[in-house]
């Protein structure tokens, strides 16, 4: 080996070990001026030996790439949102959820801050930083590891050799306190805007293009989430602790930024301590994240389609202030529902200017007994989306007029309907009001229907203002001829658009059937169509009562669903959309059969060569049902480890046969 770089090598596991006291243990052992001489003689070093690049050198926490475009990844698990809370009394119902999942009282569960700032996923392959991608829609996000390579506390090699040869941890990016006032002290220098937030600045910073700037910003992280693969920590504390010894920065037990609880009134000390001391953090919590410790517990207990069951977010309460209502106006959705949004005199809220808060429906309004002009309180949801929660009677004028809701449609002047059961009121003119019109083309193209590239809201406007398109169909139209004269639009462009309209004619049918916009029918229950009618023309000629059979499907649903195929003008779309190519049947996965055809199953607890999901689409694939609850319907339960006992007993009662897992590799023959 060479001694330049043996030097190199001596460096930059120096820096490293630099990095790792200064800003995961907060105990730096040399000066800032120390650490600067040994990184330019490590910069130096490389550029005069560019052979012994590696990306991830400390010399490139600096910055100076730039990345012009972040590309999709698709994460290998979903990253999922939790569901929030904003009471006691929902903590508590969600710990009785809990245990009566598990069949058992004596649940542990961990505390932990709920930090304000950017989901990030990291994989590490080989104890070395790979790749890191945002959460984006959760089912796929945008590759930042450029950016996400200056933030310091982000270790680019472990502390460990026990490692797995890949895995990922997630966690949050998030501006410090002190950071976003030095930047905004430097923007009012240079006469700029000030930033409105932290965590909107960290979002921001992390997707821009210049990595220098990132660098400058001073993001940081905490770590909270291993996703190892295999089965080496049976708790998640146990994980953290774990992770911590490798190198990460991880909520501190010393800082009582992480403690574990048996109970609602161990979960709400720690809350109530972090409502009262979140002022005194150097960087912005909105409330606390309370998890099941156990892995087994947390794979017995499962997911929603939206989030898990094991853990929720306490949300603190929201920040209220009082601001004046100057009108009422009116949105009108893809699918026609009609939004009452309040515009209000600007004022600060949260971090943010407020201007406008959504009054939802009708019964809102008149809930709140809106009159024109009325002062009024606005907090955030959920610290998010600004909404009206109560009117300052005593300010009003007692002259003016309550606010009425409108009759007619404010786009197309259709007179408005609202069905039995509904809230909000509707436009029926799907055919020809413009939001309408324009927003289910939107919907069409959209990442988790289409996925057309090339194509975004922007261009769709400009399609429908140049007359270029009516409805989704007319995009397989489009010709270069078309699109060339239209503003913005260049050869490269026309071409990128072009292809990806092609490249959507691939798309799988579910996706397809999904960005058809049919009211009710989201991505969840488009699967569930697909699955129970395998092609189009068999969903389009099915009765009431066939639709109804399928799982989870309502009368809502079928009803909307024989309502749309009964449309002529949906018919005409539908037609065109076959003739151009898409996909209108369902393709059968690798290995699929008929053999558990006929046949429901249950499966819970915890297993040895599967995950709970990926058993449950082995049966779908060999032709099962899974249901939820052992029922007089339920052929087969499947038990694992940790099931409960009531629902043996009660598959015992009805004389259901209970399978283990080699029972059930036996019945699919594997």
């Amino acid at each position: 080996m060479s001694a330049a770089k043996q030097r190199i090598d001596q460096l930059r596991e120096e820096l490293e070990e630099h990095n790792y006291r200064y800003y995961t243990l907060d105990n730096p052992s040399i000066s800032d001026f120390e650490f600067d001489k040994l990184l330019e003689e490590l910069i130096a070093l490389e550029k005069a030996n560019p052979e012994y690049f590696d990306p991830n050198s400390p010399s490139q926490r600096v910055g100076g790439q730039i990345t012009k475009n972040f590309p999709t990844v698709v994460h290998k698990r979903p990253m999922l949102s939790l569901s929030n809370t904003y009471s006691r009394e929902e903590v508590e119902d969600f710990i009785r959820r809990v245990k009566s999942g598990l069949e058992r009282e004596d649940v542990e569960f961990v505390c932990e801050l709920k930090y304000d700032g950017v989901a990030i996923g990291i994989t590490y392959v080989n104890g070395q930083f790979n790749q890191a991608v945002t959460r984006g829609d959760g089912t796929q996000g945008d590759d930042v590891s450029t950016n996400v390579r200056t933030i310091r506390s982000v270790p680019m090699k472990l502390r460990s050799s026990d490692l797995p040869e890949e895995f990922e941890i997630r966690g949050e990016i998030f501006m410090p306190l002190e950071a976003f006032e030095k930047m905004n002290a430097q923007r009012d220098a240079e006469g700029l805007d000030r930033f409105a937030n932290p965590r909107n600045s960290a979002s921001g910073t992390l997707k821009m293009q210049d990595s220098s700037i990132v660098a400058s910003r001073g993001l940081d992280i905490f770590l909270y989430y291993v996703l190892t693969g295999d089965k080496r920590f049976e708790t998640h504390y146990e994980s953290i602790q774990a992770a911590k010894d490798w190198g990460f920065k991880t909520p501190s037990e010393d800082l009582k930024y992480i403690a574990k609880a048996s109970n609602v009134d161990e979960i709400f000390d720690f809350i109530g301590y972090w409502d009262e001391n979140r002022k005194n953090l150097p960087f912005e919590i909105d409330g606390v994240v309370v998890k099941v410790n156990r892995y087994t517990d947390q794979e017995v207990l499962g997911f929603t389609a939206k989030s898990p069951r094991w853990a929720m977010a306490y949300k603190f309460k929201a920040e209220k202030v009082r601001t004046q209502l100057l009108e009422v106006t009116y949105q009108v959705g893809r699918t026609g529902a009609i939004t009452p949004v309040a515009n209000l005199e600007p004022v600060q809220l949260a971090g943010t200017t407020v201007k406008r808060a959504s009054l939802h429906n009708s019964d809102q309004i008149e809930k709140l007994g809106l009159h024109v002009n009325d002062f009024v309180y606005v907090e955030k949801g959920g610290e998010i989306i600004p909404k009206i929660v109560g009117v300052d009677e005593g300010a009003r004028d007692p002259e003016v007029a309550p606010v009425l809701f409108i009759t007619h449609c404010p786009e197309c002047n259709t007179e408005l309907v609202r069905q039995e059961g509904e809230a909000q009121h509707y436009c029926p003119n799907d055919a020809t009001c413009p939001p309408q019109q324009r927003g289910k083309v939107e919907h069409f193209i959209s990442r988790k229907a289409m996925d057309i590239d090339g194509l975004g809201a922007e261009t769709v406007n400009l399609l429908f203002d140049n007359e270029l398109i009516e409805t989704a169909a007319d995009l397989y139209t489009l010709t270069a001829d078309d699109l060339l004269p239209l503003d913005r639009f260049a050869e490269k462009s026309v071409e990128n658009m072009l292809r990806g309209i092609e490249a959507s004619k691939s798309v799988p049918f579910p996706r397809f059937l999904f960005a058809l916009g049919i009211r009710y029918v989201g991505e969840t229950v488009a699967k569930k169509l697909v699955k129970a009618f395998k092609n189009l023309d068999n969903l389009m000629s099915a009765s009431r009562e066939q639709l109804l059979e399928v799982d989870e499907i309502g009368e809502r649903i079928a009803d909307s669903l024989l309502f749309y195929f009964q449309e002529d003008k949906n018919l005409e779309v539908i037609e065109r959309f076959k003739s151009y190519g898409l996909s209108v049947e369902l393709e059968e996965a690798e290995g699929a059969t008929d053999t558990l055809a006929g046949k429901t199953f249950v499966v819970s607890g915890v297993f040895d060569g599967y995950e709970r999901t990926e058993l449950k689409q082995l049966i779908e694939l060999h032709g099962g049902k899974v249901a939820s609850s052992v029922s007089g319907k339920t052929t087969y339960l499947v038990a694992g480890e940790g099931m409960g006992p009531s629902k043996r007993a009660k598959a015992e009662k009805l004389g259901v046969e209970i399978l283990d897992e080699a029972g059930f590799n036996a019945l699919i023959g594997a």
